[in-house]
């Protein structure tokens, strides 16, 4: 997390800090956090030995199992991070708002030769990684695949799996566009959590 810590200033920024976790999650986590930047993109953060491994994704995941999305890897962030909604300071890395557009729970789908489920860590690890996702919007099975070659290489993919929930005809991004823990916009938020900061001061 050393990358997390450095760029940010906990002084002027409300996200959480870097601290160990004491208690484990019984079930791993996923949350996607709609943020609006210099570029409004999604975060999509995966709970995977112990910390957040997070991706930013310019134009959000689809359902559509014929699409695919670049995934670029980004720091490290505390599984507190998962709960993190609301503004950051402009001047700050990341200055702008965040909401949490989804989270749930996750469990890899990914198998061995013989038929056995490897574990989340081996499969990020691979590059490979297939998982499950439990959530309120996106539910079934996503792919993140490691770029090896090429001008994009070190870069992922984020597909949608073919399962049952898969669905060419939906479009999640523009159509679910609040958070599902507070039910606001990211306008809502910004406003919200500016009027909460001026209040504070």
């Amino acid at each position: 997390m050393k990358s997390y810590n450095e760029k940010r200033d906990f002084t002027k920024t409300r996200e959480p800090k870097d601290e160990p976790s004491k208690k484990k999650n019984e079930k791993p986590i996923f949350v996607i956090q709609k943020h609006d930047a210099t570029n409004l993109h999604y975060d999509f953060r995966l709970e995977i030995d112990n910390t957040l491994k997070s991706w930013s994704v310019p134009k959000g995941p689809s359902t559509d199992p014929s699409v695919k999305r670049m995934a670029i890897p980004t720091e490290d962030h505390p599984i507190a991070y998962a709960n993190f909604e609301g503004t950051i300071p402009q001047g700050e890395y990341g200055g702008g708002t965040v909401m949490i557009w989804d989270k749930g729970t996750i469990e890899s789908n990914k198998k061995d030769k013989e038929g056995n489920i490897i574990s989340l860590e081996e499969s990020y690890n691979e590059g490979s990684i297939e998982v499950t996702l439990h959530g309120k919007k996106l539910k079934g099975g996503y792919n993140l695949i490691e770029m090896k070659g090429g001008k994009m290489k070190g870069n992922w993919l984020l597909m949608k799996q073919h399962d049952e929930e898969a669905d060419a005809r939906r479009n999640p991004v523009s159509t679910q566009s609040k958070s599902v823990v507070s039910g606001r916009s990211l306008k809502e938020i910004e406003k919200e959590e500016g009027q909460e900061s001026t209040e504070k001061e």
